[in-house]
């Protein structure tokens, strides 16, 4: 057992690829929100272009409080054309997002940013009946995952943030479990 079971993300399948990004300031963390929504965009274009509907992304963003996940998430709407307010989920446990894309590049975009911090069962996110935004073709960003347990089920992406040894930047080990998350992660 972990000595602090909140980081304790184990996916039952094989880690397809894993890279790790130094992120040293604010900055770098909104250049790779950017870097990460451009991928999404790509990934969802070569999906429709070849005839096939997007299935959807389910990334988890694992770390301490003030690790960035939040800005992470910001940075990554911004990415995608998302001019408004970006709200935390803290208290309402997920905030929705609905963004317009050109039929050709695979039409509306919906996108879910969870907060579980909050959850202290697992069972709490089963009857909180979220389990049909994750089965709407949508992307579904959520922080503190491990609040859930195991039934999220496998992430495409799994994104842990972490300080640097100095404690000035951050670390992001990112892992993919899944082939859309693998060629998200290969573009970034």
């Amino acid at each position: 057992m972990p000595a602090n079971p909140d980081h304790a993300i184990q996916p039952p399948a094989a880690v397809l690829l894993e890279r790790t990004f130094a992120l040293a300031d604010e900055a770098a963390t909104l250049a790779f929100g950017a870097r990460f929504a451009q991928a999404i965009e790509s990934v969802r274009a070569a999906i429709a272009a070849s005839g096939n509907a997007f299935h959807g992304l389910q990334v988890q963003l694992v770390g301490d409080l003030g690790a960035g996940k939040t800005t992470l998430v910001r940075a990554t709407l911004r990415g995608l054309g998302h001019s408004g307010r970006v709200r935390s989920p803290t208290y309402t446990l997920v905030e929705p997002y609905v963004l317009e894309r050109p039929q050709d590049e695979g039409g509306e975009l919906a996108l879910y940013h969870f907060d579980l911090y909050r959850f202290t069962d697992p069972a709490e996110w089963a009857d909180a009946g979220f389990r049909e935004y994750f089965d709407s073709g949508a992307i579904c960003l959520v922080e503190w995952p491990q609040r859930a347990g195991r039934l999220l089920g496998v992430p495409d992406l799994v994104f842990s943030l972490d300080l640097d040894n100095e404690g000035n930047g951050r670390m992001l080990v990112a892992r993919a479990y899944s082939e859309s998350g693998k060629a998200c992660l290969e573009r970034c």
